[in-house]
């Protein structure tokens, strides 16, 4: 069915300023208003949209609201839907960044901080077991979970390598026979590509000839990023942590941490961290200016792909749902993500708890080994309270976050 943009643009900005809650709550959201309450797309449509998104790189609760945005008014509204779920949430994230560049070592911001950084671990462990309990149904996702972890955990092997590996168990695996598939839209598919391909490259290929190199390197990595993050912002946070804090030198691990708390806290798609990482990165080798124009290049070439795939692939989307290989390359992908979070897990938590963590070689593996003498019993505290709030109070994550971050001012205060 069709709607008018001014609905499109009323519903979906009311959605995009408070969609607190990471991936999960926002697509909750979505669908008691799409579904139930507006009866824009029906229950059928919208999971097929859900299970095409996961499938893709990218902030799957953003592609499903463009998806959604062009199933009722075409380019034009999945543009408008597109854009009021991200705008802001990421307008907020730049006076955040900005604040934490030129005050984030004020003792009271540091105090703050100490406590949204316990609440950080509680929250991916809390991603952990949802993910979990919806991609480990069989003995052989469990497998794939646990060669995932040490895959990346131990052996430091590449992200994108452990994601084309279970894609490919999963589709060589999958079974059954294919659906009768509807009628796909008529569209040009290689000129979408071509046009939204130009879209999202052409501001790197400006910097580039201004001869700004960092902005190069920021608009460079954050566009692989864009084509790796399989699984959602959880499952490539630790790909992209080692990859700015120990490769590139942009962050310190406490700064990455830091700038997932203040993710957490905004409103829209949790990989708007990838912004404060581009301002910090930017502002660290040209100050406030050059970190802006690294902001904005980053939230590019991140979020311009999600209208790339889903222009050139939502067409298709009802006839992917009938393949059964696609679909089972799908649920590998997902259980080997449990794996990559249970890594960003253990990476929050050592780099968090412990104030010295060392990367130890025990044969052909590569351990991270905390100092113990180095653990802050005052962050173990306050994530023991933030998981009581979280798990036994089902408070919610705004509330938490506020709670938490009073709660860090006064252990800091008492010392």
């Amino acid at each position: 069915m069709a709607a008018p943009l001014s609905d499109i643009a009323r519903v979906f900005g009311k959605i995009g300023i408070l969609s607190f809650g990471g991936p999960a709550a926002q697509i909750a959201v979505m669908h008691r208003v799409l579904v139930d309450e507006r009866g824009w797309l029906t229950e059928k449509q919208y999971l097929n949209a859900l299970s095409f998104c996961m499938l893709l790189p990218g902030p799957e609760a953003t592609q499903l609201a463009t998806y959604a945005g062009w199933r009722l008014q075409g380019v034009r509204g999945g543009l408008l839907a597109g854009l009021l779920f991200v705008l802001p949430g990421a307008l907020v994230m730049l006076g955040l960044a900005s604040a934490y560049a030129a005050f984030g070592q004020v003792p009271l911001v540091e105090a703050l901080f100490l406590g949204i950084k316990a609440t950080v671990i509680v929250v991916v462990i809390e991603a952990l077991l949802r993910v979990a309990k919806r991609a480990l149904k069989t003995p052989d996702r469990w497998v794939l979970a646990g060669l995932s972890f040490l895959g990346i955990f131990a052996f430091h092997l590449p992200f994108p390598l452990i994601i084309v590996l279970a894609a490919a168990y999963g589709a060589l695996t999958g079974g059954g026979e294919a659906e009768t598939a509807p009628p796909r839209a008529e569209v040009s598919t290689l000129r979408t590509i071509l046009i939204w391909g130009t879209v999202w490259l052409a501001p790197i290929a400006l910097v580039w000839a201004l001869g700004q190199e960092r902005l190069v390197e920021v608009g460079l990595f954050f566009a692989k990023l864009a084509v790796v993050t399989f699984g959602g912002a959880y499952a490539v946070l630790a790909y992209m942590a080692q990859e700015v804090v120990a490769d590139r030198g942009w962050l310190t691990a406490t700064q990455m941490l830091d700038g997932l708390g203040l993710a957490e806290t905004t409103p829209g798609p949790l990989i708007l961290v990838t912004e404060f990482v581009g301002y910090q990165a930017g502002y660290d080798a040209g100050g406030p200016a050059l970190a802006v124009a690294a902001a904005a290049l980053t939230l590019w070439v991140t979020f311009a792909p999600c209208f790339l795939w889903i222009f050139a692939g939502a067409p298709y989307i009802e006839w992917i749902a009938t393949r059964p290989r696609l679909t089972g390359a799908l649920s590998a992908i997902t259980a080997a993500v449990v794996g990559v979070i249970l890594n960003l897990s253990l990476w929050f938590a050592t780099h968090v708890f412990f104030g010295t963590v060392t990367d130890t070689a025990i044969g052909p593996m590569t351990l991270p080994v905390p100092d113990p003498g180095s653990l802050d019993p005052r962050v173990l505290a306050l994530s023991a309270v933030a998981a009581f709030l979280i798990f036994r109070l089902r408070r919610s994550l705004p509330v938490t976050l506020g709670l938490m971050a009073l709660a860090g001012v006064a252990v800091s205060a008492i010392g």
